[in-house]
C-alpha cells in the first residue's frame, strides 16, 4: 500500500465508510484470531454504530426482558417451600447444619423462622408457589424455576453488580451492554438497551447498566415511566424541530472534523448519540402514550399512570411496547425487596405481601400478553434478585416482634420464561432447611452463560480486549444449564 492511497483515503472514510474500512479489517482480524466477537461486520456509517449483527449460531431468543427484584426477595416465602422450618419455628438452627462453616452474619443460636405463607401446587407441572403469587400461579406452566442458584457476594451493591455485570466491582460492562455489542440494534429510533426503574434508589447504582470498557453507545438508557421518558427530551417553547435539526447538523460537522484529526472512536459514539436522541424525541413519547391500549390490556397489567404504586405495572407494559419496537434488552429494576425485620416497615410477611401485590399481576400479564401477540417464543423473560435469605431470623432482631431474614448467598431462586425455556419445569434442590444446595447447583455465571446461549452466543467467545487481555461477561467461569432449555 503506497502513500498515494493514504492521500486519497480520508481518515473518516477509512474508519467507516468504505468497503475495506477498519470495521471490516477488524472482522478479518477476529476471524483469524478465533472470532472473539462472533458477530457479522458492522456495515453502518460509524465504527461504533450498532446496527443488527448475526449471532454465531441459531438463537432461540431475539430479545430479553430482565425483571430484577433489587433487595433480594426471600425464596423461602415465594418459591422454595420448607415445611421443616415450620416444624422447628423458634428453635435454634441444628448445630449439624452450620458445623464447620463460618459466616460474617450468622449466629450459632439463631432461631429458625418458618415460611410466612402457605404454598400450593399449580398447573399441569405442579409447580409449588406461595399464596402471595396468585397471578403467577396461572402461568406456572410457562416458567422454568431454578431453586439452586448461588452467588459469591452477600452485600447488596456488589451482589447486584455481580448478577448484572459478572463482577462485584464497578467498571465491567453490564449484560445488556454485552448483548448490544454482540447483536446490535434492531430499532432505528430507540436504543438497543433500555432501563426502567421503580421502587426507589438502587444499591448498585448506574454501574448495573454501564457499558464499562465497551464503546459507550452500548450503555443502557434509563427511561422514566411517567412524564417525559427522558428529562429535557422535549424542545423548549419557541425551539422547533427544524432549529433542532440545524443545530445538530452543525455539531455533527464539528465533531466529524475533530474525528478526522484525532480518530477517537468515542467521538463517533457522540455523533451517534446526538442522532439517536433526535430520533427518540419523536418516538419515545409515543411509547409512553398508552391511549392506544385497550381497557382490557390496561386492566390486565394494573396500569394507572396517575398512581405511583403502579410504576412497576406501567413499566411491564412499557417493556412489552419496547420489545415490540425492536429494543434488544429491557431491564426493569424494582427496589424494595429487602426485609430484615429491623423496623416496622421491614416485617417480611407484611413487606412481601405489599411488594407481591405490585409485582405478581403485571408479570403474569406480561407473559400472557407476549404469548397472545406471538412474541413469547422469541422473547426471554428473566426474574430474580441478587441473593437469597436465611432460614432463620435476622440476628439483630432475634428478640423483637418484627420478623425478617438476613442476606444469604448460598442458595436462592430465579426463574425464566419464553424463548427456548422449558416451561413448567423445576430445576435444582436445596436441603430441608433451605440452607444449602443438594442437587444441580446453578452459579450466577451459569445463568449468564445460559442467557447468552439462548441469544445465540458461546459465552466463552463473546469477548472484548481491554488493557491487554480479553474480558467476557462470565469472567473465567460459567456453564450453560441445558436442562432449563426446551
Amino acid at each position: 500500500m503506497n502513500n498515494n492511497f493514504f492521500n486519497i483515503m480520508q481518515r473518516r472514510h477509512f474508519l467507516a465508510d468504505c468497503g475495506v474500512g477498519l470495521g471490516r479489517c477488524a472482522l478479518l482480524s477476529m476471524l483469524g484470531a478465533g472470532m472473539s466477537r462472533t458477530v457479522a461486520a458492522d456495515t453502518s456509517t460509524s465504527q461504533d454504530a450498532s446496527g443488527p449483527h448475526v449471532a454465531p449460531f441459531m438463537p432461540r431468543a431475539k430479545r430479553v426482558i430482565y425483571l430484577f427484584m433489587a433487595g433480594a426477595p426471600s425464596q423461602l416465602e415465594l418459591f422454595d417451600h420448607k415445611p421443616k422450618l415450620t416444624e422447628l419455628e423458634g428453635k435454634p438452627i441444628p448445630p449439624s447444619v452450620i458445623a464447620g462453616q463460618r459466616y460474617a452474619f450468622i449466629q450459632p443460636d439463631a432461631a429458625v423462622l418458618g415460611p410466612r405463607f402457605r404454598f400450593a401446587k399449580h398447573g399441569e407441572s405442579g409447580a409449588e408457589l406461595s399464596e402471595v403469587l396468585p397471578h403467577l400461579a396461572t402461568v406456572a406452566d410457562d416458567i422454568a424455576i431454578a431453586r439452586s442458584v448461588h452467588t459469591d457476594l452477600f452485600n447488596h451493591a456488589p451482589a447486584q453488580l455481580f448478577v448484572n455485570t459478572g463482577f462485584g466491582i464497578p467498571g465491567r460492562p453490564s449484560m445488556g451492554s454485552w448483548l448490544s455489542y454482540g447483536l446490535g440494534n434492531e430499532a432505528d429510533d430507540l436504543p438497543a438497551f433500555v432501563v426502567l426503574k421503580s421502587g426507589g434508589s438502587l444499591s448498585g447504582g448506574a454501574s448495573m447498566w454501564s457499558a464499562g470498557f465497551l464503546p459507550s453507545s452500548h450503555q443502557g438508557v434509563p427511561l422514566r415511566s411517567q412524564g417525559d421518558p427522558i428529562l429535557h427530551i422535549s424542545n423548549p417553547n419557541g425551539y422547533d424541530t427544524q432549529a433542532q435539526r440545524d443545530s445538530l447538523d452543525v455539531i455533527r460537522q464539528l465533531n466529524e472534523k475533530r474525528l478526522d484529526v484525532v480518530g477517537d472512536p468515542e467521538i463517533a459514539t457522540r455523533i451517534n448519540a446526538y442522532e439517536m436522541a433526535f430520533r427518540m424525541q419523536a418516538r419515545a413519547p409515543e411509547l409512553m402514550d398508552f391511549s392506544d391500549e385497550t381497557p382490557e390490556s390496561l386492566a390486565m397489567y394494573g396500569v394507572d399512570p396517575n398512581d405511583g404504586n403502579a410504576a412497576f405495572a406501567n413499566n411491564c407494559l412499557l417493556a412489552r411496547r419496547l420489545v415490540e419496537s425492536g429494543v434488544r434488552y429491557v431491564q426493569l429494576f424494582d427496589w424494595g425487596w429487602d426485609f430484615h425485620g429491623t423496623g416496622p416497615n421491614e416485617d417480611i410477611r407484611d413487606g412481601l405481601t405489599r411488594k407481591c401485590a405490585t409485582m405478581d399481576k403485571p408479570v403474569a400479564a406480561l407473559i400472557k400478553d407476549l404469548r397472545q401477540r406471538g412474541l413469547l417464543d422469541e422473547t426471554l423473560i428473566v426474574w430474580g434478585g441478587e441473593f437469597g435469605r436465611t432460614p432463620f431470623r435476622e440476628g439483630r432482631t432475634a428478640k423483637g416482634s418484627v420478623l425478617g431474614r438476613d442476606h444469604y448467598p448460598d442458595c436462592y431462586t430465579m426463574w425464566m420464561a419464553g424463548a427456548g425455556v422449558k416451561g413448567g419445569y423445576s430445576y435444582g434442590q436445596t436441603d430441608e432447611f433451605g440452607f444449602g444446595v443438594v442437587e444441580n447447583k446453578v452459579h450466577v455465571h451459569d445463568l449468564q452463560a445460559t442467557i447468552l446461549h439462548l441469544l445465540g452466543f458461546d459465552h466463552e467467545r463473546l469477548t472484548f480486549r481491554f488493557q491487554g487481555r480479553d474480558y467476557r461477561l462470565t469472567d473465567v467461569h460459567g456453564h450453560v444449564v441445558h436442562e432449563l432449555l426446551s
